[in-house]
């Protein structure tokens, strides 16, 4: 069911499906809300089950202190997200466009799979956050939560066929349920407000403050975020002229802001709670989810405390699953440019992390789900340099960028957090492995470790120091509409075979009538009919039972009622696959164009079907003309 994407146009589904073009009569808060909305899909990957663990242990263990933490990873995240969302408006590229037209093939293919690895970690706790939050609210076991939440792949497919503004407002609805939820905890965990302003005052107690601040700033910015921003911001309609986009560039800022500090304020909030419950009641130990779920309803007093908390986990991880969805339809339609159905994306993805979260639960029970949600932050900390190293390069190269390249301090700040996080992420995955090399038996260990950190340790360098060399890409200026010309040159086509796919319904003749339309009595016809009875599917071509006869007789029948109207006609069964016999059959007659008749399914209908139309357009290189029936 794949099939090679040319059109290159990130998302192309929702792809400037919001048009901010022709508001020039709205009000001035109706233009702004048609850009509002991106950054809040990417704000869920700030607030997604993977935080909270860092966020309750710094404040269990240390009270407010660490709060600037948490403000100082927010500004980092703010210009990373603004610099991504720059490459999409200015370039009309996501991130992975513009990486396969920068690096060479072999390089892309390595980046491919490190983004798909960082999408399947992100997944990994999301399916642990979902499943431990049904456990916490409800008493399933934890592996029936794990298998519930395969099911979001239907509302995923419900929410792509909505459109891309309900999209938003479901995950804007997800967002305001995590924030009323800890809004509620706050009030119920009364904390010292002056006390927690003093946690904006930069400070680190000791090693371990050290050590969970890195944490913190470690999983701040997610790899999957930088590919969903850039490609996020054009699916709105701009005016592709200077004003145009810096307006569009100054309106993403103003809509990262608002929703990143969103994000902020809940991690935040997560941080306090623990803090004003765990921290003053001296439980410092509590780093856990499902600890944190039981102690707080005794510690405040309100049963509501616990249920609110399991309420927020599940939105913050139910809102998480689409973004990464959407990340990683990006990346495989960028760098490959190879698109499979929606729905079957969702399953890989879901099913890549359910798999290990249901061995481990298997093998250990609960016991190691912590562990596993650090792993899935250790997997993300590794693939961040190598999304944000070339989103740097890419903005900051006058060639592509023109006069929207950033500005020397821009550069410099941009390179600087880059830095830090690296450096932070690397120092966070080596103390998350140095149990391995203090243990004199784990040999091979070792020694897989020490090859790959080598090799991307190179792959870091490469990436860091290529585009120095190398200027490749599409220049800024081709993302604008050429001149308009006075003359048009027309070339009209003229069809010497036409094949008409059939279904044996009342539409037949709709469609041959379009057909006849198109190439009159100077083309011939090629009418073709695909049999899908058990005997087809069973035995192809050799198939013979009373279906194929029936279908070859009305192929007859169809075949000399127009001939006696002067029609030069051929007939063509296929058999069992639909979409791929029409192919075939179109191919062997070398037909110069298809008619084919759409019957309007959608949703759930699509995935039992088949998306037989999409399927086939994209596999022949002739034109299809695609009839409502």
């Amino acid at each position: 069911m794949s099939h090679k994407n040319h059109s290159d146009i990130s998302l192309s589904e929702v792809h400037e499906s919001i048009d901010t073009t022709g508001m020039r009569h709205k009000s001035k808060w109706k233009r702004a809300m048609a850009f509002l909305g991106p950054a809040y899909l990417v704000s869920v990957g700030y607030m997604d089950p993977g935080n909270w663990a860092t966020d309750l242990a710094g404040g269990s263990k240390f009270g407010y202190t660490l709060i600037w933490v948490l403000l100082m990873s927010n500004l980092m995240a703010l210009l990373l997200q603004s610099l991504s969302a720059r490459l999409g408006i200015v370039r009309g590229r996501d991130l992975a466009q513009a990486n396969r037209e920068s690096y060479p093939r072999y390089v892309n293919f390595i980046l491919y799979i490190l983004a798909e690895i960082a999408i399947a970690a992100t997944d990994l706790a999301e399916v642990l956050g979902m499943a431990i939050g049904l456990h916490l609210l409800t008493g399933i076991p934890l592996l029936w939560g794990v298998g519930i939440t395969v099911l979001d792949t239907f509302l995923l497919l419900f929410l792509q066929r909505m459109g891309m503004r309900v999209m938003e407002a479901f995950i804007i609805a997800l967002v305001a349920i995590i924030g009323v939820a800890f809004l509620i905890e706050i009030l119920l965990a009364k904390p010292d407000m002056a006390e927690v302003a003093t946690g904006l005052i930069p400070s680190l107690p000791n090693n371990e403050a050290l050590y969970i601040a890195i944490g913190i700033i470690g999983a701040t910015v997610m790899p999957h975020n930088l590919y969903l921003h850039s490609s996020l911001v054009q699916t709105r309609k701009i005016k592709r002229d200077e004003k145009g986009i810096r307006h569009a560039l100054k309106m993403n800022v103003i809509d990262s802001t608002i929703a990143l500090n969103l994000a902020f304020l809940v991690n935040a909030a997560i941080l306090i709670l623990a803090a004003a419950t765990f921290y003053k009641t001296g439980r410092t130990e509590v780093a856990q989810i499902e600890e944190a779920h039981q102690l707080l309803s005794p510690l405040l007093g309100s049963n509501m405390a616990s249920a609110l908390f399991a309420v927020a986990l599940i939105a913050a991880g139910q809102s998480s699953t689409v973004t990464g969805t959407l990340a990683g339809q990006i990346v495989m339609e960028g760098y490959l440019r190879l698109r499979i159905n929606p729905m079957l994306r969702r399953l890989i993805t879901r099913l890549v992390a359910i798999i290990p979260a249901l061995v481990v639960i298997g093998i250990y029970g609960d016991k190691e789900l912590n562990a596993l949600l650090i792993l899935s932050q250790v997997i993300l900390s590794l693939q961040l340099g190598f999304a944000v190293i070339p989103l740097i390069h890419f903005v900051s190269d006058k060639k592509t960028m023109g006069i929207f390249a950033i500005k020397p301090l821009t550069r410099v700040l941009a390179w600087t957090i880059t830095i830090v996080l690296v450096y932070l992420n690397m120092r966070m995955v080596a103390e998350e492995t140095i149990v391995i090399f203090q243990n004199p038996d784990h040999l091979l260990w070792k020694g897989i470790l020490i090859a790959a950190g080598g090799f991307f340790f190179c792959l870091l360098l490469y990436i860091s120091f290529r585009p120095l060399f190398h200027k490749t890409g599409l220049p800024a200026h081709q993302t604008i509409h050429p001149e308009i010309n006075d003359s048009i040159n027309l070339s009209i086509p003229e069809f010497g075979k036409i094949a008409v796919a059939l279904d044996f319904s009342k539409n037949d003749s709709k469609l041959i009538s379009y057909a006849i339309a198109q190439g009159n009595t100077h083309a011939s016809y090629l009418l073709i009919h695909v049999v899908e009875s058990v005997s087809a599917r069973l035995l192809g071509r050799e198939s013979d039972d009373h279906e194929t006869k029936e279908d070859e007789k009305r192929l007859l029948v169809y075949k000399n009622a127009l001939q006696a109207k002067g029609y030069q006609v051929d007939i063509a069964l296929g058999f069992y696959k639909r979409a791929a016999e029409i192919v075939r059959i179109t191919k062997e007659h070398q037909a110069d164009m298809l008619v084919i008749g759409a019957h309007g399914h959608s949703g759930l209908q699509d995935f039992i079907h088949g998306q037989t139309i999409n399927t086939v357009r994209h596999d022949l290189k002739i034109p299809v003309l695609v009839v409502n029936v």
